[in-house]
C-alpha cells in the first residue's frame, strides 16, 4: 500500500537529450517494487526519464482512497515567460471532457428530461434523415456512425481556426453520409458529443458552460475548471507545445467554439481528483447511472470512458489530445488508485505515462523510456548541421542495427518537423537521404512534394504526389493534397 502522503519534491526543468556516441541500451523491464517509499522513488525516476527522453511537461499525480500520494510537476507552464507548471496549472482536457458531458446526460436522464434510448432527432433541429435511427445511446458510445467532424480535410490547415455557431458546427456534417449503420459498430466520433452538447443546451435551458458550472464545477468544488475562450484571462493556464524534434514551438490558434461537448475545458490534478470522489461516492450521479456509464459497448466504450482490464485489473480511463496538450485519467477501482496526467506537450503520451506510473503504484512491469533515434539525430543536426545527422544515422545503422528501429518513420518525421517550421533545404536533404534508404517510402516522396508546392513547383509536387500514390495508392494525403493542387489523383500516372 503506498504511503499516505504527497512526494513534495522540487519542480524539475526539462531536460534537452544530448546526443550520444553510443546507442542507448535498451530498457528492461523494470522490476516490482514493494515498499512504499521505492515506489515514490521510482515514480519520480520515471518521470525524470520522461522528461530526459519523451519531452514530458506536465504535472503527474496518483491518488490511493482518493488521497494523493505522488503530486509532482515537470518543465514550463510557458517557455517563454520561464513559467514553471505547478500542482496549480490548468492544462486543456482535451477529449477527457467527455466523461463530463456523459454526466451531464445521465443527470438529465435521472431529472425525467430525456432518456438515453431516446431518438435524436426528437432534440435536433433540422434532423436529417439518415439521423432517424440515432439513439442518445449511440452518440455516448461512438457507435452513431456520424463522420467524425475533426478528420474533415483541411480541418487543421483551415476549418478549426474558424468561428461557428452551435448550427454551423453541426452544418460542417450534418449532410454527410454515415460510416455505417447506427450501433453497428464503433468508430471515435468528436461529432457525437457536440451533438450531445447541442441536446444538453436543448433540454437544460442553459448554455453547455453555464450547465456544467452549476451542475458540475460547483457542487463537486471545481473551482479550477475554467472553458477555453481565446480572449479570457484564465489563472495559472498553461500553453500548449508541439515539438520539432527536440525544440518546442507554440501550438497553433484553435477557435473555441469548436469545442462543444468533446473538450475546451482547462482544469488541474487536483480538480480531477474531486471529480473522481465525486463519481465515486455517487455525488454526480445514481449507482444505477455510474454503472451504466461504465458498461461497456463496441471496442470497450461506454458513455464518455474506455472500460476494459490493466495490469491485471480492471480499469476505466480516458486520454485526450489537444492543440499542444495530452491527458489522461485511469481509475483502477479495484485497488482504488487513480492516476491523473496532464501535459502541456504533444510529444508526451499521457496514456502511457498513467499506465506506466500504475504500474509502479499497483507493483506491476513497466519499461523506462530510452532516448528515440529522432532525438539523437536531431541534436548531431542542431549542433553539428544536417549532413553530419544523416551520416550519423548511415553509421548506427551499419553498427548497430539492432539498438534503435531503423524504419523509415524516423526520417520522415524528422523531414516534417524540419519542414514545419520552414528549414526546407534541410528537410530535402532528410526525404532524399531517406529515399535512398527506403525505395518505398511514400510519405518521403509526400515530404518532397509538399516542399515543392511551398516553393510555388505545383508540376513537380503533382508528380512527386503521384510517385507517393504509386508505392501506396490508399494514401489519402496524397489524393487530397493532389486535389488541393488541382489534379485528379486517379489521373495521375505514378512513377514508383
Amino acid at each position: 500500500m503506498l504511503l499516505s502522503l504527497v512526494a513534495m519534491m522540487p519542480i524539475v526543468a526539462p531536460i534537452t537529450a544530448q546526443a550520444s556516441d553510443a546507442p542507448a541500451a535498451v530498457s528492461e523491464s523494470a522490476p516490482q517494487i514493494d515498499s512504499d517509499r521505492q515506489k515514490l522513488e521510482a515514480m519520480d525516476a520515471y518521470m525524470q526519464a520522461q522528461v530526459r527522453n519523451d519531452m514530458f511537461s506536465g504535472t503527474a499525480l496518483v491518488a490511493r482512497d482518493g488521497k494523493p500520494v505522488f503530486v509532482k510537476s515537470y518543465g514550463m507552464a510557458n517557455y517563454e515567460l520561464s513559467a514553471v507548471n505547478t500542482s496549480d496549472t490548468t492544462y486543456l482536457l482535451g477529449s477527457v471532457v467527455k466523461q463530463l458531458t456523459a454526466v451531464a446526460i445521465l443527470q438529465l436522464q435521472e431529472k425525467g428530461k430525456l432518456k438515453v434510448s431516446d431518438p435524436i432527432c426528437r432534440y435536433l433541429e433540422n434532423c436529417p434523415q439518415s439521423w432517424q435511427g440515432i439513439t442518445l445511446h449511440h452518440l455516448l458510445t461512438h457507435t452513431s456512425g456520424i463522420p467524425n467532424f475533426t478528420s474533415l480535410p483541411e480541418w487543421d490547415e483551415k476549418l478549426a481556426m474558424l468561428s461557428y455557431t452551435r448550427p454551423e458546427l453541426v452544418a460542417l456534417f450534418r449532410d454527410l453520409p454515415l460510416d455505417f449503420a447506427p450501433g453497428e459498430k464503433f468508430n471515435y466520433s468528436n461529432s457525437g458529443y457536440a451533438l450531445l452538447g447541442v441536446i444538453i443546451e436543448r433540454v437544460s435551458g442553459q448554455r453547455y458552460e453555464q450547465y456544467l458550472g452549476e451542475h458540475i464545477f460547483k457542487p463537486v468544488g471545481m473551482k479550477h475548471s475554467r472553458f477555453r475562450d481565446t480572449r479570457a484571462l484564465l489563472p495559472d493556464r498553461a500553453a500548449g507545445y508541439y515539438s520539432v524534434g527536440t525544440d518546442f514551438i507554440n501550438g497553433r490558434f484553435v477557435s473555441s467554439t469548436v469545442d462543444l461537448g468533446a473538450s475546451g475545458i482547462y482544469s488541474t490534478v487536483g480538480d480531477l481528483l474531486l471529480w473522481d470522489k465525486a463519481l465515486t461516492a455517487d455525488r454526480l450521479i445514481s449507482r444505477a447511472s455510474r454503472d451504466a456509464m461504465f458498461t461497456p459497448d463496441k471496442d470497450g466504450y461506454g458513455y464518455g470512458w474506455f472500460v476494459g482490464e490493466r495490469h491485471g485489473r480492471p480499469i476505466q480511463f480516458h486520454s485526450g489530445s489537444d492543440n499542444g496538450f495530452s491527458t489522461n485519467i485511469s481509475r483502477f477501482s479495484s485497488d482504488r488508485t487513480t492516476v491523473i496526467v496532464l501535459s502541456n506537450s504533444d510529444r508526451v503520451n499521457a496514456g502511457r505515462v498513467g499506465s506506466d506510473l500504475a504500474a509502479i503504484a499497483l507493483g506491476a512491469p513497466y519499461k523506462l523510456p530510452v532516448e528515440k533515434l529522432g532525438d539523437l539525430l536531431w541534436n548531431v543536426m542542431r549542433d553539428r548541421g544536417v549532413t553530419a545527422a544523416l551520416a550519423r544515422h548511415a553509421e548506427l545503422k551499419r553498427t548497430a542495427p539492432t539498438a534503435y528501429d531503423f524504419g523509415d518513420e524516423t526520417l520522415v518525421t524528422m523531414g516534417y518537423d524540419l519542414f514545419e517550421v520552414r528549414r526546407l533545404a534541410e528537410a530535402k536533404a532528410v526525404f532524399e537521404y531517406n529515399l535512398k534508404q527506403y525505395p518505398k517510402s511514400a510519405y518521403s516522396y509526400d515530404g518532397l512534394a509538399d516542399i515543392a508546392a511551398t516553393e510555388g513547383d505545383k508540376a513537380e509536387a503533382t508528380a512527386l504526389f503521384g510517385k507517393s500514390l504509386g508505392i501506396d495508392p490508399e494514401n489519402r494525403y496524397a489524393v487530397e493534397a493532389l486535389a488541393r493542387l488541382g489534379a485528379d489523383g486517379a489521373k495521375v500516372t505514378p512513377k514508383p
